[in-house]
């Protein structure tokens, strides 16, 4: 038997939460309805969650698997859910909490889920790709409005694009913007739109409303055929907060029917004071540049060539001059050399001519035949010989021959 519990003999902390737990845990799990009041994510695979019941202020902490949340969808907070859990103890800190083995959103929270992995679904296959997205033009011939009859959508899509674009043209077509036929019309409208070759822009457009009413602008069919039409597509649904699946595949999104009337047509105003401005601009333009020209003409005119044109010709006839006289000082020069050249070289021919030779009284002999003679073994005794002098000719006989032996001085006997 254990001893009893006293002052004297307490029991271990440890031994009480143990048991505690133990006694805990022997509990079986069970479907319990609540809210969703925060959601903490964290990078391993347990989450923690704070659970308040719907209708009184008792809130109680719960864990639950990451796998559990991505299975139930997007699970925020606010949202009601259905949740299997089961109690358990903290070892650690005795602290009593929740382990959520199913979660299920319920009311709203379950349409936001469905509507979650549809928009998953749709992303998948590529209909939200902004890449996609066709340019809505600037000024539309025509503007396709799909809105309820008699809405306050239609009047401020109209208004506000009036208001801007006087000129502007609607083709209005009337569906059910709730309930469950209200896509199907859609639709129709948006390819009886597509078709018409004077609309250059759709517009859908509907006021706020709950999460139900907006459910037709998230339905599938719809998305796809605003995906495959060939005019941009305009979405202006609910509210800044309302976000149907429509405005992913849109090609330009307006965040009230309002903001749709902005964004469809330029303003009229600022056009026109663009278009001043532009003027304005084209005119300074033109004026800077025929500034700038009628500098630039005027430095030309300035030139001296412009003030006179002869004064080219001047200066090039005073270079003609100079030139020419350069020329002639240089032929001069050249020819003054070439003529004492040619000076030296007859000098210098004369001195080595026969005719010089004569004059300095020597005489050339010839034969009969015209033949120098050079020695006294070029004639005989008896021929008749040519003497040629600086003055004239003589004929002579040769009467004797004396040979000597060269370079032999001559003596008494020789002569």
């Amino acid at each position: 038997m254990a001893e009893p519990n006293t002052v004297d003999n307490p029991r271990p902390l440890a031994w009480v939460v143990n048991a505690v737990k133990g006694w805990v845990e022997r509990c079986s799990a069970i479907w319990v309805q609540a809210q969703v009041i925060e959601v903490t994510r964290r990078s391993g695979p347990t989450q923690f969650l704070t659970l308040r019941d719907p209708a009184e202020e008792i809130s109680a902490s719960a864990t639950c698997h990451r796998r559990v949340l991505d299975a139930a969808g997007p699970i925020e907070s606010g949202m009601t859910v259905t949740a299997l859990i089961k109690p358990t103890v903290w070892s650690r800190t005795g602290r009593l909490s929740f382990e959520v083995s199913e979660i299920t959103p319920t009311g709203e929270g379950q349409l936001l889920a469905q509507l979650e992995r549809r928009k998953r679904l749709l992303e998948a296959e590529g209909l939200f790709d902004a890449t996609l997205h066709k340019t809505i033009p600037v000024l539309p011939r025509g503007i396709g409005l799909i809105t309820g009859a008699g809405s306050d959508a239609e009047r401020d899509v109209q208004r506000h694009a009036t208001l801007r674009w006087p000129a502007a043209r609607f083709v209005v077509r009337n569906t059910l913007v709730q309930g469950p036929t209200a896509a199907q019309q859609i639709i129709a409208a948006l390819a009886d739109l597509d078709a018409d070759p004077t609309v250059d822009v759709i517009v859908i457009a509907r006021g706020g409303g709950s999460l139900e009413d907006l459910l037709p602008f998230s339905d599938e069919a719809l998305v796809r055929a605003v995906y495959a039409t060939r005019t941009p597509v305009v979405s202006a649904i609910g509210h800044e907060r309302d976000n149907p699946i429509l405005d992913l595949v849109a090609d330009l999104r307006a965040s009230t029917p309002t903001d749709a009337g902005k964004l469809i047509v330029p303003d009229a105003t600022e056009q026109t004071q663009a278009v001043e401005t532009a003027k304005a601009r084209l005119r300074q333009a033109i004026t800077r540049f025929i500034d700038v020209e009628m500098t630039h003409l005027a430095q030309i005119r300035s030139r001296p060539v412009m003030v006179n044109p002869a004064a080219t010709l001047d200066i090039a006839v005073e270079k003609l001059d100079s030139t020419l006289q350069r020329l002639r000082l240089a032929t001069n020069r050249v020819l003054g050399a070439e003529s004492r050249d040619v000076s030296h070289m007859l000098e210098r021919v004369r001195a080595m001519s026969p005719k010089a030779t004569l004059d300095r009284g020597y005489a050339i002999l010839t034969d009969s035949e015209g033949g120098s003679i050079t020695s006294v073994d070029d004639t005989d005794t008896g021929a008749g010989l040519s003497v040629y002098l600086s003055d004239g000719t003589l004929g002579v006989t040769v009467n004797s021959l004396d040979r000597r032996t060269p370079n032999r001085p001559t003596t008494q006997e020789d002569s």
